[in-house]
């Protein structure tokens, strides 16, 4: 029986005892104690995982608290030190004489990912890592401060959303000058934050011996199976296939709705009608997921009911707490956490089954042997997610107003399909800002403009001084806090509609594929994993034609 929420609590770890502890693994390697050693091992991992996972979820749950913000930082403190004496057990395991004992104890991807671990690593970046983690902490608390003024109320970011798909052009536009007004207000404090950022990881890039940060950061991501050059041919296939597509249906929407051109704030009006809505607010919205995963068959009914009766969702938007949605998980107990925030969009729905795909994974693979294992590298972790947003297709009548299942199945597909080209401009772009390091703040926005007309070439943001200017890039938090992870998003949506096209001729079996992916976990590397899937790879040429 899985625990409450309100019931966790994990020890906090202080750097006396986790020297200890980390010593208690040395010591029974001496011993030629493998097997102990490794199951020690592993539980000093999950332990502090699941403590370091609930500093980040309070912290972003509510970044106005001072407490929880001292928590984050001493997490961030630590993480270094626990990073150091992780490393120091994986070189000493992959160096042991007997490593016929070793490969016997762990399979072949878990030592894949330890050696390419031990090449990210070294005390001398240290303080480094601890910087990062604080500059990426304060573009979140940043971020999460926005107070905007629009229609006689007070909203964050995340409660704009309704306005930016409002029927009426005008609230549209409006929604967008108040968006933007707020990042050219700090457009200053977020380029010396990016600034920072970027010379703090080209440093410990420069410190482990690599030409780029570009090298160290792929391996960060523990991507062993390919690199930058087939992300690149991945690149250059959505912008052959996919950009003249997306720019059709612009173009056809453009005709149908009447306008002079697309404007930005034009661009999230998905459906002439009024892009269809949740069919209800927060508490209808939970219930009714309950019915959908119940009717979808296997344990997805029971294992949400779990998570929904157990307090592991976060869904309402709130001020101070953090933007987005994400997945968390801990280890040590075996159970994942939801964070979103609900705005009253077709986002909520977006969002919700999204963060239920890394949940359900997350759960499915529990019981694998190790702590690497529970999730895969994040490229293949967000097939999992995005393939749920599919799967639940046949029952949208459920989440959607009566009548507006079609039309937001349509609207999602069209969605995904017009993420693709700002999924690579953002990959893109990072690629060129790490090749050199030393632009100047105005350099990174004229190199975010050309990469706009390289992939979203109908992009046009009516004269708004900002984001026209290059400033678009300083909304996405990705590229501040998770570099390079935003490719993932695409690589995986090409993997995802390959399970919705599957799912249109043999639904059951759409199903069975995707609950045997999820028990897999993190066994095997991305290509591996979509191998296994029976699904084709998106480095394959044609693989998006």
């Amino acid at each position: 029986m899985a625990p409450r929420f309100s019931e966790l609590d994990f020890p906090r770890p202080t750097r006396e005892r986790l020297s200890l502890r980390f010593g208690q693994v040395s010591t029974l390697l001496d011993q030629n104690r493998l097997h102990e050693a490794l199951g020690l091992f592993d539980t000093i991992r999950r332990d502090y995982e699941s403590w370091s996972a609930m500093t980040d979820l309070r912290f972003s749950q509510d970044t106005t608290s001072a407490t929880n913000r001292a928590e984050r930082d001493y997490a961030d403190s630590l993480t270094p030190h626990v990073t150091a004496f992780e490393v120091a057990i994986k070189r000493r395991l992959l160096d042991a004489p007997d490593q016929q004992a070793v490969r016997a104890a762990l399979t072949p991807h878990t030592l894949e990912l330890w050696r390419t671990d031990i090449t990210t690593f070294d005390s001398r970046i240290a303080d480094a890592l601890e910087e990062e983690a604080r500059l990426s902490g304060e573009y979140t608390a940043l971020i999460a401060s926005a107070r905007l003024s629009i229609d006689g109320r007070t909203v964050n970011l995340s409660g704009l959303a309704p306005y930016a798909e409002s029927t009426d052009r005008a609230v549209r536009e409006q929604a967008e000058r108040v968006r933007w007004a707020f990042f050219a207000d700090n457009a200053p404090q977020l380029d010396t934050l990016f600034d920072r950022l970027v010379h703090v990881r080209a440093d410990m890039a420069a410190a482990l011996g690599y030409d780029a940060y570009t090298s160290l950061a792929y391996r960060r991501m523990r991507r062993v199976d390919y690199g930058p050059r087939e992300v690149a041919r991945f690149r250059e296939d959505v912008r052959t296939h996919v950009v003249p597509l997306v720019q059709q249906i612009l173009e056809r929407r453009r005709a149908t709705m009447g306008w002079e051109c697309v404007y930005s704030w034009d661009e999230p009006l998905i459906d002439p009608h009024g892009n269809p809505r949740p069919i209800g607010g927060h508490d209808m919205l939970v219930a009714q997921a309950q019915v959908m995963f119940d009717r979808m068959g296997g344990d997805l009914g029971g294992f949400y009911r779990q998570m929904r009766e157990g307090g592991f969702l976060d869904l309402r938007n709130r001020d101070g707490k953090a933007g987005g949605g994400f997945c968390t998980s801990f280890p040590t107990v075996g159970m994942p956490f939801i964070f979103a925030n609900f705005n009253g969009t077709q986002h909520d729905i977006n969002v919700f089954t999204h963060e239920m795909g890394h949940a359900y994974q997350n759960w499915k693979s529990r019981n694998l042997p190790a702590v690497d294992l529970l999730w895969p590298t994040m490229d293949a972790a967000e097939i999992n997610s995005m393939a749920l947003e599919f799967l639940t297709w046949p029952h949208m009548d459920l989440m959607v107003a009566p009548g507006e299942a079609e039309r937001f199945r349509q609207m999602h597909l069209i969605g995904s399909l017009s993420f693709l080209p700002y999924g690579v401009c953002v990959d893109h772009f990072q690629h060129e800002i790490y090749a050199r390091p030393d632009m100047s703040p105005a350099g990174r926005h004229e190199l975010w403009r050309e990469m706009e007309r390289r992939y979203l070439p109908w992009r046009d943001y009516g004269g708004i001084a900002h984001p026209s200017a290059g400033g678009r890039w300083q909304a996405q938090g990705h590229i501040y806090r998770s570099p390079f992870y935003y490719i993932d998003y695409a690589l995986a949506l090409c993997c995802a509609l390959q399970f919705w096209q599957r799912s249109r001729t043999d639904y059951d079996r759409a199903l069975r594929d995707y609950v045997a992916l999820c028990e897999r976990g993190g066994s095997r590397p991305f290509t591996g994993l979509v191998l296994e899937a029976g699904l084709t790879s998106p480095f394959q040429p044609g693989a998006l034609a």
